[in-house]
């Protein structure tokens, strides 16, 4: 285990120095596109930190090299080649998009392309629970390979919205599966050292190292090149453990077990991958590309609600705590009414954060209904004299109703104070 802690030590060191040596060129040359209109922030910042974490990516990988525990890894160099070779086709073409705003069709065609050359070279997903243990054909491992790896980066890419949203997923996500890795190898034999450990390690170090820089208020973001990069690094993990996995040594009683794999970082995702499904289907019902851009995804709407970024962004990570534990814990603890509780208690609390903002809002709205200025100030009664459409422009433009509350008490005090000198 301390070798995988320094790894993920070395990872994050890396990632963080090379994006404040990134950060410091890219303000200094303006590396940086224009805010756009479906942006949070509002001011320019240089998108260009998944080169950073390439490089943490990189370094760590070639500290492990020369670790004897990560042999095994290595013993098969095709493989961790290929997995560079996609990573850095990712990057590549990631960090172009953030410049010039590459064609839907050529971004996903990368993608196609890196999920072949994960494939091609090894890691592929060679076995799936269907009714038992099913070999699938070589066509068809790489035909679910592909669809894993462009599913998972997708549904990354499309939650890089918010300062801090990804990376901290990726952390919580990568993290759980670290811990799934040592459970799988008490019941089976594996290794703890495998690619799939190696790769969990670094994906965590990257993201820890380029977290500072990304939390609210961040100075820089990962861009596409970095969501890219982290969600394919999360699929490739997913998809090695399906292949270090000896369907002979399977029992029934470990079937489950055995393909967690396949349903954890699926669990950790639930939230991004919905989202994706969601735009999705929006966009092919408005006759546009689903990869066309809109302001519609979830952490969209938590803001839209009233909820700072830093609250939506650390509901999306209670969300994946509790999802993603909740899976992990259906493993690794007995009896399986454990699990149910933790999940079913972590959701009532999450939701009950999520939907909070609405009936502070509801209140607030009520209290300006009331307020003497209602009749005389439009601003003060939203709602009743602008109507629907207008209101949610209104919201849009000022999310944080607590802003409304303060004011509507400033008034109402000013209001006071000048009846008592009358008096």
């Amino acid at each position: 285990m301390r070798f995988l802690g320094l790894i993920i030590i070395i990872a994050a060191a890396v990632s963080f120095v090379g994006c404040a040596v990134v950060y410091r060129l890219a303000m200094r040359y303006r590396w940086y596109p224009p805010v756009r209109a479906r942006d949070v922030h509002k001011t320019p910042k240089p998108r260009l930190g998944g080169i950073a974490m390439f490089l943490g990516f990189l370094v760590a990988l070639g500290v492990a090299s020369q670790i004897s525990w990560f042999d095994i890894v290595f013993a098969s160099p095709t493989r961790v080649l290929g997995v560079i070779g996609a990573a850095a086709l990712i990057v590549v073409v990631g960090v172009i998009d953030d410049f010039v705003d590459l064609d839907w069709m050529v971004k996903l065609a990368a993608q196609i392309v890196a999920g072949l050359i994960l494939a091609f070279s090894g890691v592929a997903i060679t076995s799936l629970p269907i009714g038992g243990i099913t070999v699938a054909s070589q066509w068809m491992s790489i035909a679910f390979t592909v669809l894993a790896v462009v599913l998972v980066m997708n549904a990354v890419n499309f939650i890089d919205g918010l300062d801090g949203l990804v990376a901290g997923i990726a952390i919580i996500g990568n993290g759980v599966f670290l811990v799934y890795t040592f459970f799988l190898t008490e019941s089976m034999q594996t290794s703890r050292f495998s690619l799939a450990a190696l790769i969990s390690a670094i994906v965590v170090g990257i993201c820890a190292g380029f977290l500072p820089w990304n939390w609210n208020p961040s100075k820089m973001f990962m861009g596409d090149g970095g969501a890219l990069l982290v969600g394919l690094l999360m699929a490739t993990s997913t998809i090695a453990v399906t292949g270090e996995v000896d369907p002979s040594l399977i029992s029934k009683d470990a079937l489950f077990p055995a393909f967690l794999p396949l349903v954890l970082p699926f669990a950790v995702l639930i939230v991004p991958l919905l989202d994706f499904s969601l735009a999705v289907i929006r966009r092919l019902m408005a006759g546009k590309s689903p990869f066309s851009a809109d302001r519609k995804h979830l952490h969209h709407r938590l803001l839209d609600m009233g909820h700072t970024q830093r609250r939506a962004v650390l509901l999306f990570y209670g969300w994946a705590i509790v999802i993603g534990v909740g899976a992990l814990l259906t493993f690794t603890v007995q009896p399986m009414w454990i699990a149910i509780v933790f999940v079913s208690i972590g959701m009532i609390i999450c939701t009950v954060f999520t939907v909070a903002p609405l009936s502070q809002r509801k209140r607030l709205e009520k209290q300006a209904q009331r307020s003497p200025y209602g009749d005389d100030d439009d601003q003060f009664d939203p709602l009743d004299r602008l109507g629907l459409e207008e209101s949610d422009k209104v919201r849009a433009n000022h999310p944080a109703p607590v802003a409304l509350g303060k004011r509507l008490r400033k008034l109402t005090e000013r209001k006071k104070q000048s009846t008592n000198e009358e008096q």
